[in-house]
């Protein structure tokens, strides 16, 4: 069995299929059946060079560590958890390879399917990138649903009270009780000048001197 799983083709399988798992779960909310799938093969890979003796627990635990990271990556925002366990799964990978070069090749042919897999489903199947989406603001705070963006003091449209300070043509006047920011409507209003207000445009209150 060891034997078999080693085989330079069963090796490629198991890594096409592991990378396809990976592939399928970036469009999942929620760690799936497709990523169980993708792990068993990877452990399938590491179990079987473990015991012909070309991967040693260092190796072991690198791609543990790569397995959790990726597996984190689905509860933590951004992509950073995710980017650092796919390198230490690829590092781990060299490492229990017996040869370089025909692991490199295991792994061309695996993330050229992963890759072909992953268009398929974005253009075949119209499939969303769960996984960005959470780095991705996409709710909008809409009037509609009781958001804005300041208060529009429509109340006090035709309202009278008087300059606290003076207007240049900026400053506060005082209605009912309340200071209020407010604008002139044109030039220079004096301190303590009744005036009226004439034009409100959400924060911005627009007076007149009475």
């Amino acid at each position: 069995m060891i034997e078999f799983l080693t085989n330079p083709v069963v090796v490629t399988v198991l890594l096409t299929i592991a990378g396809v798992g990976i592939v399928l779960e970036l469009f999942t909310a929620k760690f799936g059946i497709a990523g169980l799938i993708g792990i068993f093969a990877l452990i399938l890979f590491f179990y079987s060079h473990f015991q012909a003796g070309l991967a040693g627990f260092g190796t072991l635990l690198l791609f543990v560590a790569g397995i959790l990271l990726i597996f984190l990556e689905f509860f933590l925002p951004g992509a950073i958890a995710g980017t650092l366990g796919v390198a230490a799964l690829i590092l781990s990978l060299f490492l229990a390879g017996q040869n370089a070069l025909q692991i490199g090749v295991s792994m061309l042919i695996a993330i050229a399917v992963s890759i072909f897999i992953f268009f398929l489903m974005i253009k075949t199947f119209g499939k969303k990138l769960v996984l960005f989406n959470r780095m991705v603001l996409t709710e909008a705070a809409r009037k509609e649903d009781g958001y804005v963006s300041n208060i529009n003091r429509t109340d006090l449209l035709g309202v009278e009270g008087h300059t606290l300070t003076i207007l240049r043509p900026a400053g506060t006047i005082v209605i009912n009780n309340e200071r209020v920011d407010a604008v002139s409507e044109g030039g220079f209003i004096e301190k303590n000048a009744k005036v009226r207000v004439i034009k409100v445009e959400g924060a911005r209150i627009v007076v007149r001197e009475v």
